[in-house]
Order: structure tokens, then C-alpha cells, then sequence
């Protein structure tokens, strides 16, 4: 059956016939197979055709491009791995310059491997210029096993360097560790010498006790040490004089016991021993209970001597400074131990008058032409009449110079940068020792020693010129008065040197202790103590109940 249809609008003209609804759809058909036809062939297509952005196909190949091959990820990927191990090589090679590595060769790799970075990334920088429609997936291939290589490499070295960086760290460690040892060590030496200071100076029980027995026993017999009228032999010129000034007992009879036994004529020898008050009375009876083989003595305290007073002394003058007693007398360890090579002498004997009254000789016995001043750590070990016959060459004091090399010069006790100091001595002239000195007084009195120790003591109240000490004061006073003596007179260095020579100390006429370890302290060197020991009268009741022997 024949079905007609009939348009809206009516009319024979408007009506659609079967011939006419067969040919529309026909035409239908064959524009889908050509859609479909030019959609599947695309996918053959050369990449290499021009992309011309406006094109739907074009568009439509980028997008499926990117789901289904991802070259644009890759390459990120790729470049971020690089750039990451650009920046822990120049990482490393910061380190290594911070750690003071400049001249290793490790700067060199570190800085030639990040350079390797950059110019790998900059050979192929079209790479990231183009597209995954003109991405070449071999390059990109290439670009990637390239820096694979430079990573492998980088690891490499970066290995080896972790070791070297952990020896340098080690090294850095040890360092600070030896620093800080160092530091501590410091710290524990100016402790200990404080301490020594403090066991040298301080006063032993055993000397303190026997000091006590001998008051004592001054007390029990008042009358039995009274003292006797002056003897003549004190100012006897004729005689062998000797100035011994010490708050020492027991150091102060070794003195005179060892001086007397080893001389030839004991009844020629005059002791002059000077004390302080508060030990004057131990002194007295310590050397009237001997008589020492007919010896002559004279015990006096420093107040006897009425000329020696701030007015006319700059030493005590110069004590009543706040400063200077500050400085002498500082009780912090902190402050006390702040100078360390100079510690010994911050003791306030130094200061004291029983030191610097060695300045004082030819007014304190104006009567004598010659005498001998020794200290009370030393030891006679023969006649020392022979001083007396020494030829002096109108010098004043005649001395054991200890000079050697370049030790022991003026340089080392006076502050030359001075321009006094530079100006009226010689750097390099030779130093000398006190503990025995031959003392002409009478050239003494003509050379004026004395004004000339007074001028430079006021000059050095600040201590700009030397130190402390009685040596520089010394050194300076007889400075071109001075007589060598040869060395056998006079061996120093058994309070601190353990390496002196036997042989050399059985030659000596006197031995001298000086330095920390006395002879009659614990902390005396064990194979010289002998030296002192036998002189010490052990007969005496009184050293043996404060167990001096022990």
C-alpha cells in the first residue's frame, strides 16, 4: 500500500515521495563512512606532518597522545632527577669549602659534576621547547641514559667523599677535643702551681712546733737568754763576717752549723743573723744553746734598725699601697693565678724587709770593710775563707754568674721595651745568682749601691721596669760592679732541677736550694735532701720532739 505524506504547510508542492526519503538517507550513510574512514586512517598518519593549531585533527591527536604516551612526564622526571643531584653536588662541595678543603681535588669533582648538569641539561634544552607531538622519544631516550650516567657517577663520588668528609669531621672533633683539653689543662697547671706555691711557703708543722719549743723554753728561762753585752768580735774587721737574714730556725742553723764544720777556724767566724720580731726569741735561744766550736753570733730583729722606715725604705713605703698590697696579697685563685710564670713571686716575702735589707749592709754594720751574705737554703759544704783573698778589682759584689746562651740575661728580668731600661743596659748582658754573695763595702759606700737601689726601686713602683723579685733590683744596682767568681763556689738549682750532677754538687763549696722544693719540706727532691739533713743538730731535744727526723 502506496502511504503519502503531507507537510505542514499543505499543498501538492510540499509533499516528500518515497524516492526522495531514499536518497536522504542514503546520503546519511555514506557521510558517516567517510567521518569514519578519515578518523582511522589519521592514526597512520606521519608525525612529522605540519601541525597547523587549527586544525581538529591536530587537536584531537594531542590529546590522545597524552593519555596513552606520556614523553612529557618522562622528561620532567628525567630533568628533576638531575637538577636534584645538581644541587647535592653543589651541596657537598659547599661543605667541603666550609670544612677548609679548597685545595682537595674533592672541590674540583664536586664543582666539574655540577657543571656536567648544567651543560647536560642545556644540549638538551629542545627537549623541553617541544611538544609530545615533535618529542623525539629516541633523544628523550638518549637524554636519559645520559643522566643515568652523570647520577651513577655522582653517587660514586659522593660515597668516597662521605668517607673523607667523616675523617675531616674526626680530625675537626680531635681538634676541639685537644682544645678543649688544652683549655682544662691550663686551668689544672695554674691550680696545681698555685697549690706548690701555697706547700713551698707555707709554714710545716714540724717547724712551726719547734719554733714553739724554743718559746717555750724562753719563757720557762728568761734570764738564762738575756742578752750580754756586745762583743767585740762583732765588729771585729779582721774576722770572717757573715750576713744571714731569715725567719727560718731550723733553715738558719744549717746555715751556720753546716759554715762552722767545714771551716778551718771556727773561733774567727762572725754570724750576723737578722729576724723579725716574732721569731726573734726562737732565734735567740736556738743559737745560744749551741756553741758551735767557739763561732760568735749576733741575733737581731729588723726593728733594731731604726733607719730602716717608709721614710727612708721605698720597699715599705711602697707596701703601704692598696694596690701593691692587692696584688701580694690577692686570696682569689681566680685573680691569684692569672700570671702564672710569675706566680712565685707574688708571695709577700718579696716584699718583705727580710729580702730587700740585703741593700742595706754597709749602714747596718759600718764598721766591717768585707762580708759574706748567704741564704738560709743553702748548705757549706768547705772553708769559704778563701773569699776573702779574692782579688775584688774595686768591684762590689762578687758573684756566680749563671748565664748560658741566651738564658738567663737581662732580658729576661727587665722590661726593655722601657726606655730607662733600654737606655742604661745591655739586654744581653750576663745575670748573676744570689744565695752567696762576696760583698766589698767599703766600694759599696764609694759606688753609693744603696742611693742607686733606692732610685730604681721608687722608679719601679708600678712595676713597669721589672717584675718582682730582689734579682732585678740587684742586677740593676751592681750592674757594673759585679766580679764573676768561678762556678764551684756556688751550685744552684737543687729546689727544682732533679738533674744536677753529683759530681758537680761534691765539688760546689756551697749548694743552693733555691726553687719550691726546700730541703726541709715533703716535697723536697728525694736524692739532695740528704745534703741539708746531715747538718740538722738531731741531738737537740727539741728538733727530735717535733720529729724532724722523720
Amino acid at each position: 500500500m502506496a502511504t503519502s505524506i503531507r507537510s505542514r504547510g499543505g499543498g501538492g508542492g510540499g509533499r516528500i515521495t518515497p524516492y526522495k526519503s531514499l536518497f536522504f538517507v542514503s546520503a546519511i550513510a555514506i557521510s558517516f563512512f567517510f567521518f569514519a574512514f578519515f578518523v582511522f586512517t589519521s592514526d597512520d598518519a606521519d608525525d612529522s606532518t605540519p601541525d597547523l593549531n587549527t586544525g581538529f585533527g591536530s587537536t584531537r591527536r594531542s590529546v590522545l597522545a597524552m593519555k596513552s604516551d606520556p614523553l612529557k612526564q618522562r622528561l620532567d622526571q628525567i630533568k628533576k632527577q638531575a637538577e636534584d643531584h645538581k644541587s647535592l653536588v653543589l651541596a657537598y662541595a659547599s661543605y667541603a669549602r666550609r670544612s677548609k678543603l679548597e685545595s682537595s681535588k674533592l672541590v674540583r669533582v664536586f664543582a666539574d659534576l655540577a657543571r656536567n648538569y648544567t651543560d647536560l641539561i642545556t644540549n638538551y634544552k629542545s627537549l623541553s621547547e617541544s611538544d609530545s607531538v615533535s618529542m623525539d622519544e629516541s633523544v628523550l631516550r638518549q637524554f636519559e641514559k645520559d643522566v643515568k650516567l652523570r647520577i651513577k657517577d655522582t653517587r660514586q663520588v659522593i660515597a668516597d667523599a662521605k668517607e673523607s668528609f667523616d675523617r675531616e669531621l674526626k680530625i675537626q672533633k680531635l681538634k676541639d677535643t685537644i682544645f678543649a683539653v688544652n683549655e682544662q689543662l691550663t686551668k689544672v697547671k695554674k691550680q696545681g702551681a698555685f697549690s706548690s706555691l701555697i706547700a713551698a711557703k707555707s709554714i710545716p708543722k714540724n717547724l712551726h712546733c719547734l719554733t714553739m719549743k724554743l718559746m717555750e723554753e724562753l719563757i720557762a728561762n728568761p734570764e738564762k737568754y738575756a742578752d750580754e753585752d756586745k762583743s767585740p768580735e762583732l765588729e771585729d774587721p779582721s774576722l770572717y763576717h757573715y750576713a744571714i737574714f731569715s725567719d727560718n730556725v731550723i733553715a738558719a742553723s744549717v746555715v751556720v752549723n753546716s759554715a762552722v764544720k767545714n771551716s778551718k777556724e771556727p773561733f774567727k767566724h762572725v754570724f750576723h743573723v737578722v729576724t723579725d720580731k716574732m721569731n726573734l726569741g726562737a732565734m735567740k735561744v736556738m743559737f745560744k744553746m749551741r756553741q758551735y766550736n767557739g763561732a760568735h753570733f749576733e741575733v737581731k730583729a729588723l726593728e733594731d734598725y731604726t733607719f730602716l722606715n717608709s721614710s727612708y725604705v721605698p720597699v715599705l713605703k711602697q707596701l703601704e699601697s692598696a694596690n701593691l698590697q692587692k696584688f701580694y696579697f690577692e686570696n682569689k685563685l681566680e685573680n691569684a693565678t692569672k700570671d702564672t710564670s710569675n706566680m712565685k713571686f707574688r708571695n709577700p716575702k718579696y716584699l718583705s724587709m727580710l729580702n730587700h735589707v740585703r741593700f742595706y749592709l754597709p749602714e747596718m754594720y759600718p764598721k766591717l770593710h768585707r762580708i759574706l751574705f748567704l741564704d738560709d737554703d743553702i748548705v757549706v759544704q768547705r772553708d769559704l775563707t778563701g773569699l776573702w783573698d779574692i782579688d775584688m778589682d774595686g768591684k762590689v759584689n762578687g758573684a756566680v754568674e749563671t748565664c748560658f746562651g741566651s738564658f738567663h740575661r737581662y732580658a729576661q728580668y727587665m722590661n726593655f721595651s722601657h726606655p730607662l731600661i733600654k737606655e742604661n743596659f745591655s739586654p744581653k748582658a750576663c745575670a748573676w745568682a744570689y744565695g752567696m754573695n762576696f760583698f766589698d763595702l767599703d766600694a759599696w759606700r764609694k759606688e753609693k749601691c744603696t742611693e742607686q737601689y733606692h732610685y730604681w726601686q721608687t722608679l719601679n713602683e708600678n712595676r713597669t721596669l721589672w717584675k718582682l723579685g730582689t734579682l732585678p733590683p740587684g742586677l740593676i744596682t751592681f750592674y757594673s760592679t759585679t766580679k764573676p767568681l768561678d762556678k764551684t763556689w756556688h751550685v744552684l738549682g737543687l729546689g727544682y732541677n732533679p738533674s744536677i750532677s753529683m759530681d758537680e754538687i761534691r765539688n760546689a763549696a756551697v749548694v743552693h736550694f733555691n726553687g719550691n722544693m726546700k730541703p726541709w719540706l715533703d716535697i723536697a727532691i728525694p736524692q739532695f735532701r740528704p745534703l741539708w739533713t746531715k747538718y740538722v743538730d738531731y741531738e737537740m731535744e727539741f728538733v727530735q720532739q717535733c720529729n724532724f727526723g722523720l
